[in-house]
């Protein structure tokens, strides 16, 4: 036991949740960004599909996306099988999967929150940046991503806080292995189904609470700062 009163599994569950839920916050950016863009300045065919694709895992239940996560990632599936025969690399039942399905479930809230500063930023900067012989990769980072910041921010930290708390897609897809892939939401459900688990379950709970709540002030803040910054008056 320690200073908290925590036991050395529950600090396990912690710890490893904040680092499954930073590795699928900051493995998604990148393509949060790309699709984003695709989504707020694309005109091409498919495109109501691909939005459909990436808000998919919103409204099916979680259980459905890790089984299909499974089904594609897990050593005998298709995109699994390649990646272990070929790199090594195995997703299911190990935390790596976990970040995965994480990442999942939390990317529709990125690109979403991204999209939205990206449909909010005035074409005309931009077409003044083109003018001037920017190239259009050149005027999305000098002049595009230094606008969407707060946005881009605002969607990393939903999507850390809905990993934090993921847990259909995540058991499905990589188990409830002690030490491996039990986050803080698969504790907290394998405590309540013990005798005499209420008391860590509520103490897991709460913990989860302040984490997720203390990601969404961190947001406020950083997107605040932000915004000063690009705006100083």
């Amino acid at each position: 036991m320690d200073m908290f009163g925590l036991s050395d599994e529950e600090w396990t569950a912690i710890l490893l949740s904040l680092r499954i839920s930073s590795v699928a916050m900051v493995a998604s950016l990148p393509l949060g960004i790309l699709v984003a863009l695709l989504l707020a300045r694309g005109r091409f065919w498919g495109k109501s599909i691909l939005n459909g694709i990436v808000h998919l895992p919103l409204i099916l239940p979680p259980v459905v996306t890790g089984f299909i996560l499974l089904i594609l990632f897990g050593r005998r599936g298709p995109i699994g099988s390649l990646l272990d025969q070929y790199l090594g690399i195995v997703l299911s039942f190990r935390w790596t999967g976990a970040a995965l399905a994480c990442g999942v479930m939390g990317f529709p809230l990125m690109v979403r929150s991204i999209r939205l500063s990206i449909e909010a930023v005035d074409r005309k900067l931009e077409e003044a940046a083109g003018t001037l012989g920017a190239s259009p990769a050149l005027v999305f980072l000098t002049v595009t991503l230094p606008l969407i910041i707060p946005g881009v921010i605002t969607g990393m930290i939903l999507c850390f806080a809905k990993a934090m708390g993921e847990f259909g897609a995540t058991i499905t897809f990589v188990s409830n292995i002690p030490g491996e892939t039990q986050t803080l939401s698969t504790a907290i459900y394998t405590f309540t189904q013990v005798p005499g688990g209420d008391a860590v379950a509520m103490r897991l709970t709460l913990i989860s609470i302040a984490i997720s709540m203390l990601a969404l002030l961190a947001s406020e803040f950083l997107a605040y700062l932000a915004g000063r910054r690009i705006d100083p008056e």
